[in-house]
């Protein structure tokens, strides 16, 4: 999850300030076992978020740097990386002065402080850390009240991690409507939106909230238009059009698969959890498609591995219904036009190509796709 905030798109314009150029920002702070001359590389996210640029050096000098900085027109999204170490500190320059407690052997524990920014992306950073824990520990615990038949502790645990799911839900929230001048709040809506927990609707009226100036910026107007793409496939809208090529390069239209109900799944053939479910699919279409279940797979394998696509249809039995694939990996078209992060992700789809479920799999699909079709 941490990747994906550090991934996110440009932020927030605020007014500048005057006299800019006689202004500026200290940070400081201590490394732990760091050797002396050791260097504290600063960087920022470019304007186009694809890389970290280096804007400027500290020096360690007994075990402590210092390194006085330029005024920021506005916060911006920042790295510390000690020489020699692979990871960054992640921070907000916001022109307040910043302390770092640096341990360049376990980054992910290193400590900073400074700015009203900084206090609420750490609570945030906390929490998040705080929730994977149980939820590993309720997911292992789960594991073995399954292995030892337990089933008063399997029910107790699975309810268990349902609370922790809401908790960790209603904590983002809170964190977002309590600031709504931060730009950590779009951070977090953005990490909202990549986990696919939150419906649209949740996340429109979050957005909402927030202070006008930080609905113009950069970051949060990326993330208004992914919001607005991921709408699209609400429940209850009609499925986007799409055509791509088949395995044999024809081209092939959503429109001309339509049955009574229609699956469109995402997968690829690297995606192990997609080959995992893909039993699952060959059985409710067995079982349904006499009766008008159909599907397309879309596949969002590499560029140059067709080889790969093609021989996973093969060994997982699917070359039953229509495929297609642009062989664009994460830059496809169709995923892109569906708001797809992360697969497996499927749409079941009624006879006119209303969208009527998202995301079922194991027992829920086919319960789902028999209820339809009765």
């Amino acid at each position: 999850m941490i990747r994906n905030i550090l991934l996110v798109a440009s932020i927030a314009l605020f007014g500048a300030c005057e006299n800019s150029a006689d202004q500026g920002y200290q940070i400081s702070g201590t490394v732990n076992n760091a050797s002396e001359g050791q260097q504290i590389i600063i960087s920022e996210l470019n304007d186009t978020n694809t890389q970290a640029i280096p804007v400027d050096t500290a020096v360690v000098k007994d075990g402590k740097f210092e390194l006085d900085l330029p005024e920021k027109e506005k916060p911006t999204i920042s790295f510390l990386n000690v020489e020699g170490t692979r990871g960054n500190v992640l921070f907000i320059a916001d022109n307040t002065p910043i302390s770092f407690e640096v341990y360049p052997d376990s980054l992910y524990a290193s400590k900073v402080s400074g700015g009203k920014d900084n206090e609420v992306l750490y609570s945030y950073l906390s929490d998040v850390r705080k929730n994977n824990v149980r939820m590993t520990e309720a997911r292992n615990s789960m594991r073995e009240a399954y292995q030892a038949q337990d089933t008063s502790t399997l029910k107790s645990l699975e309810n268990s991690q349902k609370q922790y799911f809401e908790e960790d839900k209603n904590s983002k929230k809170e964190l977002i409507r309590n600031n709504p001048g931060s730009i950590v709040s779009v951070m977090i809506l953005q990490d909202m939106l990549n986990t696919k927990a939150f419906s649209s609707s949740e996340m429109k009226d979050l957005y909402e909230q927030l202070n006008p100036e930080i609905k113009q910026s950069p970051l949060a107007q990326t993330f208004k238009t992914s919001l607005d793409r991921m709408s699209k496939t609400d429940i209850g809208s009609p499925a986007p059009a799409f055509s791509a090529p088949t395995p044999e390069g024809e081209e092939l239209a959503l429109k001309d698969v339509l049955g009574k109900v229609t699956l469109v799944d995402f997968w690829a053939a690297w995606c192990r959890p997609c080959r995992v479910e893909n039993p699952n699919i060959v059985k409710v279409y067995n079982e349904y498609h006499d009766k008008g279940f159909n599907i397309i797979q879309v596949s969002l394998d590499r560029p140059g591995q067709k080889d790969k696509w093609l021989k996973a249809i093969e060994e997982d039995n699917l070359g039953q219904w229509n495929h297609v694939s642009n062989l664009m990996f994460w830059q496809d078209p169709i995923a892109a036009e569906y708001g797809i992060r992360a697969i497996p992700a499927a749409f079941l789809l009624d006879k006119d190509g209303k969208i009527v479920a998202k995301d079922l799999r194991g027992p829920a699909l086919g319960e789902k796709v028999g209820e339809l079709l009765k």
